[in-house]
Parts: C-alpha cells; structure tokens; sequence
C-alpha cells in the first residue's frame, strides 16, 4: 500500500504480535496471583526509548466498556491511577480512534479536576489539562470515551463467520493490542517499560461468553438481555498484554499439573475439535514452570480460537489469555493434516514460552523485540522436540535458519537488535531476522555455553528481572555469570551487526591420524558479494566440525583466519550438527568427499549442505552443478525431512523454466524419478497408525509431483475432486486441503466454479477460508482476474480477501501489483494496518519480469524511509535476481546436458 507523511505514526511505535486470549468462567475457587513486586515512585529510566513525556506513569487501570457489536463501535470508562513525579497541568496519553465526552483528576483528598482532553491523531496521544499545574503526587484519572470496533485485528475487533451447526453469520468480538493498539482500546501509557495492573469489566449479551486475561470475578444480570462480566486484577504487565474477547463461544477447561486451569476458548459447536491444543497446554506449563525455575503465576491460562486469519500474525501471547486463529488452533478431522496438526502444537507451544518471555519479563523497548520473538521461538522447538521427539522439530531449525538468510544477505538487512523508532520501524522488525535469526543465534550460544550454564543463566535472568522490564546485555550477562566466559562477546558480534560469516575451507591436510583445516572468514552476501570488503564485519564464529568418523572439536574463529584441529582423517564436514550461524564454502575436493559420505551423514547435515551449497550456487559463489550433484546425491530412502527438501528444490528448480517446456519436461522427470520410490512407499491414502512425518511426506510429495505436472498426480486429484458431486465428504481428511489446492492451480473454469461453490457452502470458517484463498492458486489468468474481482466482494470474508490477493500474486505477480494498485482504497480495508506497508510489495516478490523493478522504484520513491523499507528489500531481491536468473538458468541446463 501506499503511505504518504500523514498516515506516519511517528510518535507511537506498532508492533505485530502473536498472542491474546481472554478469562472465563468456570474457574472455580479463587487461585491468588503470585506476589509481584511493589510498585516504586521511582522515575522510569530515562535511556529507554519513549514518545511519551517522562512526568508520569501508570499504577493501576480500570476499565469498563460496553461494545455494540452490530454497529462496530463501543463506549468506555476507564479510571487510570497515576503518579506524576513532575509538577505538570498536561498529562499525555497513547489514544488512537478515540472520542472523549468528559474527563477529570482526582487527588488524594477526593477534589475531583475538570480537564480538557486534545487528541493529535498523527501522534495517536490524548493530552488532557488541567486549570493550573499540579503538583507531584498520585492521581485518578477518570475519563468516558467512545471507540470503533475494527474489521481486521487492530485494536477492538470484530470477526464474522458461519455458525458450526446452522451455518447462519454469527460475530465475535476480540482484541490485538501488540504493539500500538491497546491505545484504540483504552486511553493508556502504550508502551511496554511502563508496567500496571490492570481491571476489566464488560457489558455483554448474556447468553455470550466474556474472557480476558484474569477469571472472572463476578457477573450482574441487566436489563435487555445484557450482563456485566467483571474480572480479577491482572499482574503487573504491559499494555499491548491486555486482552478481551466475547461472542457464542465455548470453553473446553482442564486443571493442569501445575495448578492453573487451563482451557480453550473456542466458537460455539467445536467441541472436541479443541481436545488437542487442550491436552497439550497443561503438560508445556509445567515443563516451563520447571525449565525457566519460575512457576506460572496465573491462576488460568486460556487459549482462545479466533475464525478467519490476518496478514501480521497467527497468534498472540496476551498474558493469561493467548489468542490464535481457528485454522492453527482448532483439530477438524475433516481438513486437519499432520503438518497443521504440529504447526497447532508449536504455535501453542511459542505462545505458552511467552508466558515467561515477554509477558513476565518484557523487553524495555521494541529495539531488543527478539529477546521475546527469538527466545519464543527457540522454546517452541525445545519444547516440542521434548515432547514430540518423533517428529524431529530440531531439523526444522536448518529450514528457519535459511529463511533467516534469505534476508540477511543482502544489503537492506538488519541487525537482531535494531533501532525502533517509528509505527513502520516495529512493524518491519516482525521478520525472519527477529524470529530465525534470533532462534539460530540462541541456539548457537546454547551450544558454546552448554546447555546446563545456558539453563542456568536463563533462570537467575528470570528470577532477577520477573514484573520487570530488560534489555539483551541483562541476559548476556546472566549467562556468563552462570559460567559462559566469552558469550558476550560473540553474542555481540551476531546481535549488533547485521550479515552471515563466510568460512572458506581452504587446505586439508591429514598426518598422524589428526587433519588439518585452514579456514578464511568473510562474509556471505547475494547483492554485495563482488564489492564486499572481507574484512569490513569480523564475527568470532564458534565452530563445530569434524573428520570422517571423527569425534567433533568445537573451536571459536576469529580474527578472519583459523585452523582446525581433527581427531581423525576422512570428509571434513565443517558446522557439525548445523548449530552454527554462518555459511561454508568448502573447496572442491573438499565438497567431493562429502558428497561422496552424503548418505552416511545425520538428516541435519545432509539439510544443513544442500541449503549451504544452493545458496552459495545461487549466489555465485560456486556453479549451480556443486549443489546439483549434492542433490542428485540424496539417497531415495533418507528421512522424510530430507526427501520433502528435496521435492521443494525440484519444484524451485522447474520454476526456473517457465518459458522452457523441454527443460521443465527434464527436470520433472529427474524430480519424479528421485520421488517415485518414496511415493510408491507411501500411496495417495493414509494409513492408519503411519508417523506423522509418513503423512506429512505424502502430502508434499503429492503437491511437488503436481507442481510437476505429474499425469497420474493430476489424474488422480480430479477423480477424487469430482467425488464430491455425490459424496461431500469424499476428501475428508489430511489430504483434503492437498488434493483441492492441486485441482485449484490446474483448474478449468468449471471446477473453479465449482470450488467456489464449496467454500460458500461451508459451515467451517477454517475451510471458507482455504478454499477461497485457493481460487488464487489458479495458473489461468482470466480465472485469476475473477479471483481478485471476488476479493473485493463481501463474499468470501472481511479477513479472508487479502489471502486471495496474496494467492494470485504467486502465478501472477503483475497482475496482483496493478489490481492492488488500482484498487488500493478497497484492499487497504482488507489488510491489518501492521501489514499494509508491507502487503503491496510482498504481491512483488515473486515476480521475474524485469519491468516490476522500475515499477516498484515509482511506487517506494514518494515514500518516508520507514514505509518503504519493505520495498527496499523487495526491489534489492529483483534486482539481484535479474542479474543472476540467466546465469543460473543456464548453468541448470547445462548440468541437465551433461547427465
């Protein structure tokens, strides 16, 4: 989309967020909140970033609203204790959509203060003054306001969808507060180094379930079929925590180990579509009561089910009360596949590990956002490899790590730790480098500290700054107190500089049953790599590598040189277990030996290769043909993970060749012959009692071959499609979204009707929603065209139509850009307003026309610097690829000749 200076919010900073949920109900006797430390009179830091006066800061809020769902608006009264430690007759507040009927201050001896309240709606604050200046003290402010009800997740936010057993509309309210949003909500210090206690109560519909962070503590009967739900005090906690949620909804509750209630929060008529988040909650609360050494201090933890989606988040880690959206939170034994069925398990399991990280101890400012984001991450894999060991998630940590350099490669990158500014700024710095990044580093710095020192610096970390607010240097030096001598310095090193390390493999000598490696540092980068001055970023690199069967010597680089020494002769395989953030570049010989030991290596080094190896090829570093013959290496019966990479890199590769039928006809066919055996293993059903990771390889060895355009694949997804004419729930199961996005790519314009027709037709939100999202799939251009028609109807759902937008642009990129463009009023209402900098540009992404660069430049050139960050890094990502495509394509097809 496109910003012009007014639409800045210079003076309030957003922030895209993954969690809310609310209290209930039901909770039974009264749980005490864990003691948190005593508010102090003592001033804020003044180091940390703030668009806020420092004269004052919040103690307690309490606050009351009434939403009037239907007409999208609501009205509120909040009472804000406050202690002022300047004399002042301004306080000024975070207030955005906002429209204040009266307002006034009350000291301590009871006199109640007229103020007037002045809004700026560029800097989101309230401002409200008093007659005279007031004097330091403690304070009451007490205001009524009235608010909008949003359509996409900002702030107060209504969501629409079918009833699960009549399919009539029904709505649900809920709120998004991260980073800048609780400000729509209640008039507040919206940033998160200014900490308070919060109360909530509602006036809702009485036959409607109220949630929010806290059980509730009471509800009134009223008059008109209403009720007023009011809930227990909150924690001391940052604003962008608080959360609210009513609508017909149910709650699926269970008493968990650690003596927290916990529960699932979901729309009326799921039932047991929540059994699997719930029966997962319980067990990840006690095992971060036990790894983190603090219990969970909240009497309840909710999860609650939101229909629909957003083009920010999936969930968000509201305190008490996470929030998550139904396709990533709720079972459906009719469309749930395995792959959802760990993506609900993981989202839940990051959500939980902010509990901890973030909500109990909260980064002092948006600039160390990773230290939440990153840890989440880096948990939700520790937790679910704890758990769910079969389904081997530390493998997943080489997929999250490519993601990461797939943007700190090139020059518009940034560092882990970065300066957080303005709206656009913290909305930018929700990516690959705060989440990837931040897991990979973590997971680097775990093993040079060693998993017991790590644990228990994070536990002193935790125990000293619980109610409180940090920074990274708190965590850095927690570890190394704990006993990682040196951590600090090489966490510096991949925090506060942007980049990858590049090790270059140079000689390899073996004598004396001992090999050694001379090893070069620079660094690795898709735009820059013929400028690049290799001495400019020095990283001390912690390495792990080894020789042949080799025990492995862990050794840190610095400096720009090194050389390692091997217990052992044989292939030297340089970052040993993948724990290490940076890429190798090994010689010749050196990647021939390997090459040569690939089906003996672990699935995480045979991952972590071919991702080093096409990135460098890529790149330019290397010839396409290395990483080629590495692939053509991966044995036909290696790991699923492995095998479900290597289908994703034929179909990049056939992707290559659109307007070269004969070479894609190639390359398929060396695709399928490297898949047939797996495929043949598998079937095109499941089976009952399969592991996971079987039925997860199904399904993407059936959406590579289709990509493909395998003839049996086709086939088959088209007879089963045509089932549905006298069995609807023919394709009911993990396949089913599978088989339907293969029909949708290749469809005719008849069964593009006719795929339309089922998701109007379904009483499910999460299908409306897939398969809507799936008519932009199609590779027909006119059918694509009618997609995005239907984007700016009413039908498919106010959160759902951006997605569809979104589809078309993966086949048709040009398309998509000048329907947005065209339309740009329209789509604007359709997209989160974290996510509209950002929206246009990703439609670009994926384009190869090399008119898309001079278009993109015209759009961004008008645009404040923080807006157009994301064009910055879409236009550096078509620029390089239109440089290195003709190279790349023909070093494809000349490997393909020489086979």
């Amino acid at each position: 989309m496109k910003f012009s200076t007014r639409h800045l919010l210079v003076a309030a900073v957003s922030s895209l967020g993954l969690a809310a949920c609310a209290a209930q109900p039901g909770i039974g006797s009264p749980t005490p909140v864990a003691a948190a430390p005593a508010l102090t009179g003592a001033p804020l830091d003044t180091s940390v970033p703030s668009q806020l006066p420092r004269v004052a800061r919040p103690l307690h809020y309490d606050i009351d609203v009434t939403p009037d769902a239907r007409a999208l608006g609501f009205a509120g009264e909040a009472r804000i204790d406050v202690e002022l430690y300047a004399p002042s007759a301004t306080l000024t507040l975070n207030a955005l959509d906002l429209g204040f009927a009266s307002a006034s201050l009350t000291g301590t001896d009871g006199k109640a203060i007229a103020l007037t309240v002045a809004t700026d709606p560029e800097a989101q604050t309230a401002t409200f003054t008093a007659p005279a200046p007031l004097a330091p003290g403690k304070y009451r402010l007490t205001t009524s306001y009235t608010g909008v009800i949003n359509t996409q997740a900002n702030g107060l936010f209504a969501l629409d969808y079918p009833d699960k057993a009549t399919g009539s509309e029904v709505r649900g309210l809920f709120t998004q507060f991260e980073a800048p949003d609780a400000r729509r909500f209640v008039p507040s210090f919206d940033e998160p180094s200014y900490k308070a206690t919060f109360t909530l109560s509602a006036t809702v519909p009485a036959g409607d379930l109220a949630v929010s962070n806290m059980p509730v503590a009471s509800e009134t009967p009223l008059a008109n079929g209403l009720k007023k739900v009011s809930f227990r005090i909150s924690p001391k906690m940052s604003s962008y925590l608080l959360f609210f949620a009513t609508g017909p909804f149910e709650r699926l509750a269970a008493k968990s180990g650690s003596g927290a209630e916990v529960g699932i929060v979901s729309p009326r008529g799921s039932g047991e579509q929540a059994r699997f988040a719930l029966d997962s909650l319980g067990p990840l609360l006690g095992y971060y009561s036990d790894y983190f050494g603090q219990p969970y201090p909240l009497p309840k933890l909710d999860n609650v089910a939101g229909p629909g989606q957003s083009q920010f988040f999936g969930a968000m880690e509201n305190w008490g009360a996470i929030f998550t959206f139904e396709r990533i939170l709720l079972d459906d034994p009719k469309i749930t596949s395995d792959a959802t069925r760990q993506q609900i398990y993981s989202t839940q399991a990051h959500e939980v590990a902010h509990q901890w990280f973030g909500d109990l101890v909260t980064m002092a400012w948006w600039d160390d956002l990773w230290l939440n984001e990153g840890f989440a991450s880096w948990m939700e894999t520790k937790a679910s490899d704890h758990f769910h060991p079969d389904w081997q998630p530390l493998l997943e940590r080489v997929d999250g790590r490519e993601r990461a350099m797939g943007l700190d490669a090139f020059a518009t990158t940034h560092p882990i730790v970065q300066t957080i500014r303005t709206v656009e700024d913290t909305n930018q710095a929700f990516d690959a480098i705060t989440y990837q990044k931040g897991e990979a580093v973590i997971t680097m710095l775990e093993s040079y500290a060693g998993e017991a020192v790590w644990r228990e610096g994070l536990r002193a970390y935790m125990d000293r700054h619980k109610y409180a607010n940090t920074r990274t240097d708190d965590l850095w030096n927690a570890v190394e107190a704990a006993g990682a001598k040196g951590l600090t310095a090489i966490a510096h090193d991949f925090t506060n500089q942007p980049g990858i390390p590049l090790l270059r493999v140079g000689g390899v000598t073996c004598a004396g049953g001992n090999t050694k490696v001379e090893l070069t540092q620079s660094e690795f980068s898709r735009d820059r790599k013929d400028s690049i001055d290799a001495a400019a970023r020095r990283w001390r690199v912690p390495v792990l590598a080894r020789a042949g069967n080799g025990a492995v010597a862990r050794q840190v680089i610095s400096g720009g040189t090194g050389t390692l020494s091997l217990p052992g002769c044989g292939a030297v395989l340089i970052n040993a277990g993948q724990a290490g953030y940076y890429r190798t570049l090994y010689s010749p010989a050196a990647l021939t030996a390997l090459r040569g030991d690939f089906a003996k290596l672990a699935p995480i080094d045979q991952l972590g290769l071919l991702g080093d190896n096409f990135a460098l090829a890529y790149a330019g570093y290397q010839p396409m043909g290395a990483a080629l013959d590495l692939l053509a290496a991966a044995p036909e019966d290696a790991n699923q993970k492995l095998l479900g990479d290597v289908a994703g890199r034929y179909t990049a590769l056939y992707g290559y060749f659109d307007d070269q039928p004969a070479v894609q006809k190639q390359i398929a066919a060396r695709g399928a012959a490297a898949l047939a055996p797996a495929m043949q293993r598998l079937g095109f059903d499941a089976r009952a009692g399969e592991p996971a990771l079987d039925s997860i390889l199904r399904s993407e060895l059936l959406g590579a071959l289709g990509t493909l355009g395998d003839a049996r694949v086709l086939a088959e997804a088209r007879r089963r499609f045509a089932l549905l004419d006298g069995n609807p729930a023919a394709l009911d199961g993990p396949l089913k979204s599978r088989w339907l996005d293969i029909v949708a790519a290749n469809a005719s314009e008849g069964e593009w009707n006719k795929l339309r027709a089922l998701a109007k037709g379904s009483k499910s939100a999460v299908e409306r929603s897939a398969f809507y999202t799936f008519l932009g799939n199609t590779k027909n251009a006119g059918l694509a065209k009618r997609a995005l028609d239907l984007a700016l109807t009413d039908e498919p759902g106010k959160t759902v139509s951006a997605s569809i937008i979104g589809a078309v642009a993966r086949n048709h990129a040009g398309l998509a850009v000048d329907f947005a463009q065209a339309n740009q009023a329209a789509v604007d209402r359709l997209i989160d307003a974290s996510a509209r900098a950002r929206f246009l540009a990703g439609l670009a992404a994926a384009s190869n026309d090399p008119a898309m660069i001079a278009k993109l430049e015209r759009i961004a050139a008008p645009l404040p610097a923080d807006v157009r960050k994301p064009y910055d890094k879409t236009l550096a990502s078509l620029k390089e690829r239109s440089v290195s495509r003709p190279r790349i394509r023909g070093e494809i097809a000349s490997w393909l000749k020489g086979k």
